[in-house]
């Protein structure tokens, strides 16, 4: 079997909105953060557009259910969807800063999703698997995607 790799593939700094706490929902606790803005590099460079989100569900232990949806366009119009599927994960005490808003060292802290793409215009972005390692900073997230190889 072949043994897969990963291959750098893009970066994007997705800008958040305020939280919007929704409570415990017959799922769980819901919330939802709103994307407001931001930028991809990479194989594909353009600008996150606003009004996808991130909605997520805190399980017991405090770790956050992953579920972002959002676009970007190119500076010649091109637009790819991206779905990003994962979880955050850490002790109660770093989650905790991090809701704050307080500045983390990725280490301290689990980061990790899937990420899907769908584009009309650039159909190799379909035929790959795609793995990201983020970062969460006050009003952003930023990651790295990895095309599994």
């Amino acid at each position: 079997m072949p043994v897969p790799g990963l291959e750098p593939a893009f970066e994007v700094v997705v800008e958040l909105g305020a939280l919007e706490d929704h409570g415990m929902t017959r799922v769980g606790h819901r919330r939802v953060v709103p994307i407001i803005g931001g930028h991809i590099t990479g194989a594909f460079d353009g600008e996150i557009l606003p009004g996808g989100a991130d909605w997520q569900v805190v399980r017991a232990d405090g770790s956050v259910e992953v579920d972002g949806r959002y676009s970007a366009r190119s500076s010649d119009g091109e637009l790819l969807y991206l779905h990003a599927v994962g979880v955050r994960s850490g002790d109660p005490e770093v989650l905790e800063a991090l809701l704050r808003g307080e500045a983390v060292d990725p280490s301290e802290y689990y980061f990790r999703a899937t990420i899907t793409l769908e584009s009309a215009t650039r159909p190799e972005f379909e035929r790959s698997v795609y793995i990201a390692s983020y970062i969460r900073e006050a009003n952003a997230v930023r990651f790295v995607a990895y095309r599994v190889t």
